[in-house]
């Protein structure tokens, strides 16, 4: 944070749906330094399945947590005493996976005497711009993902107001569903956007739920069962399935578009300051809905921020970072830090709106299978 002079060195975990994954952040005087950087995929282990199946998830982070700490910690070039915290990602999310990164980060805290940071998976996602860009507070944030989707104000660490959501199917959901019911494999969101890229978007008429009504509330379920019907229309021929996935793209970007232009012109970052929209989690790394997004940023003289791309999905870079602001702000109680916080599968970055919702939308991250 501005004026700080010491140094945080901490270690992050992230095991919270697919990805086990650890990295060792430094935090000085607001900058980040990623020292290490490790990701483990578990896609051989659920593409048989089509989707995510929670117990395989957990027993494939018991099998891997261990070796990906290590790993980091190797390329870091650090033992657990040069750490100034270890923080985990403690929900949302499959809380089997939730449970193995924040025990084995719970371990390592309390083994090498250092405070433990519990990190809400979301703010993750909500701080990850700041890894590899200018990104000062206040900012708008679309959060959009395999289980989240919704539109949030951060006006500092900590202080989010969510101002819309999905009602039903979360963006990354949505595509992970439409490539199962294609027959495009597992991951899904990539295999659609592959085939859209040589299709015509303009080849079926889709709905866009909740386009037109007031707020910024949305719908992706509906879309979801549009293309399901409009596949068993007629044989799935390859021409066919690149229109279906280029209507599919199309009709998600549309929403999306339309929804942000409406957050941003009613955003106030404050006098003085400059409007800025970030676009966070797995789905931000979609060129399509990017390129979309920030044509409606410049629209109104806002700039839209992203992660770097592997920082777009899962990763631990962003617990670390979510960690190491944390801890510089003082925001962990003791010196033993977050140890006797638990496993939370529903964990609301704004939870007075999210309780306040028809629907609890705080953690949709189960089965996809």
């Amino acid at each position: 944070m501005p004026g700080m002079s010491k140094a945080l060195t901490i270690l992050g975990i992230e095991t919270s749906c697919d990805e086990t994954a650890a990295a060792v952040l430094r935090l000085q005087d607001g900058c980040a330094e990623l020292i290490s950087d490790v990701i483990r995929t578990q896609l051989e282990e659920h593409a048989p399945y089509l989707g995510v199946v929670p117990e395989i998830a957990a027993r494939a982070h018991a099998e891997l947590a261990d070796l990906t700490v290590k790993t980091a910690m190797h390329e870091a070039g650090l033992s657990y005493a040069d750490l100034d915290g270890v923080a985990a990602t403690s929900g949302p999310g499959l809380i089997g996976g939730v449970l193995v990164g924040m025990m084995t980060g719970k371990a390592i805290a309390q083994a090498a005497g250092k405070p433990f940071i519990a990190v809400n998976h979301l703010e993750g996602h909500a701080l990850s711009p700041r890894l590899g860009n200018d990104c000062p507070f206040p900012y708008l944030l679309l959060l959009v993902s395999g289980g989240h989707c919704q539109f949030l104000e951060v006006r500092g660490l900590g202080e989010y107001r969510r101002l819309g959501s999905t009602i039903d199917d979360a963006v990354g959901e949505a595509f992970d569903k439409t490539a199962k019911t294609l027959g495009l494999g597992f991951p899904g969101g990539p295999a659609v956007e592959r085939l859209a890229e040589g299709g015509n978007a303009e080849a079926f008429d889709l709905p866009r739920p909740l386009l037109n009504r007031p707020g910024l509330d949305m719908s992706f379920a509906g879309l979801k069962t549009a293309v399901a019907r409009a596949a068993e229309d007629a044989p799935q021929t390859e021409d066919r399935l690149r229109d279906l996935c280029a209507s599919f793209q199309k009709a998600v970007t549309d929403v999306l578009a339309v929804k942000a232009g409406r957050a941003l012109e009613a955003f106030e970052p404050g006098e003085g300051q400059e409007k800025r929209f970030v676009v966070a989690g797995g789905v931000a790394a979609n060129k399509a809905i990017r390129a979309a997004l920030e044509h409606v940023a410049a629209e109104v003289g806002a700039r839209l921020i992203a992660p770097p791309l592997r920082h777009c999905t899962d990763n631990a870079a962003m617990i670390a970072l979510a960690g190491a602001e944390r801890l510089a702000a003082g925001l962990v109680s003791g010196e033993a830090g977050d140890l006797g916080t638990g496993a939370r599968p529903r964990w609301p970055l704004d939870e007075a709106a999210a309780k306040a919702s028809p629907v609890y939308e705080t953690g949709r991250r189960g089965a996809k299978a």
